[in-house]
């Protein structure tokens, strides 16, 4: 049992990690990913979203119809999405506002609805509440990692804070790379970790 808990965990990080396996979830990763720190709040987001609805879905897969079923899912997601936003706005202000709408639209993320049709829907609370954490938290290291090498080679910090010296701006004329702020970066960023990710793993391609 717990290495199959263990599986739910681990698996998003590689085989099935939902941005360089399923392609889901690539709107936000592009359009968030600017600097680090929106990143990271963004990454945290989704987890919290996806492990509360996983589990609030599973805890009712036996009382929802059939028919209803994405209403049903739709307004809790939704409900958790609110919550997120308003705590957001209220702790968070800055980091808010640079998220402008995404956070809104965490409701529509192709991660969450389809972590609740794929998982939550036919698993106890258990199993889709580290379903939610391993799926949120593999969705979460690729923006993170984006946003890293975006704000250090676009601004030249870290989290807002300076972490290339100016002194090596002044001695070797280094510029910040205008490229890297520029949405085609995140882009070509996802798509350098997605080559690398099926270089080391060639048995997805094979299976494609």
């Amino acid at each position: 049992m717990a290495e199959k808990n263990m599986k739910l965990i681990k698996t998003p990080f590689s085989k099935e990690n939902p941005i360089l396996v399923q392609v889901l979830g690539i709107c936000s990763t592009l359009a968030v990913t600017v600097k680090l720190q929106p990143s990271v709040v963004m990454a945290l987001s989704v987890m919290v979203v996806v492990m509360m609805a996983n589990l609030i879905i599973s805890l009712m897969r036996n009382t929802i119809p059939p028919r209803i079923r994405i209403i049903v899912q739709l307004v809790v997601v939704a409900f958790l999405v609110i919550i997120v936003d308003q705590f957001l706005k209220a702790f968070a202000y800055d980091v808010s506002k640079q998220l402008s709408v995404y956070v809104g639209l965490i409701i529509t993320n192709c991660i969450v609805m389809g972590r609740l049709e794929a998982f939550a829907m036919s698993n106890k609370p258990g199993p889709a509440l580290l379903d939610g954490f391993g799926n949120g938290l593999g969705y979460g290291i690729i923006l993170i990692v984006v946003g890293f090498v975006r704000e250090l080679f676009g601004f030249g910090t870290l989290w807002g804070y300076q972490v290339i010296p100016q002194s090596f701006y002044d001695s070797c004329g280094y510029e910040n790379n205008g490229l890297m702020v520029m949405p085609a970066m995140a882009l070509i960023l996802v798509g350098i970790i997605i080559w690398i990710h099926r270089n080391k793993n060639k048995d997805l391609v094979e299976n494609e």
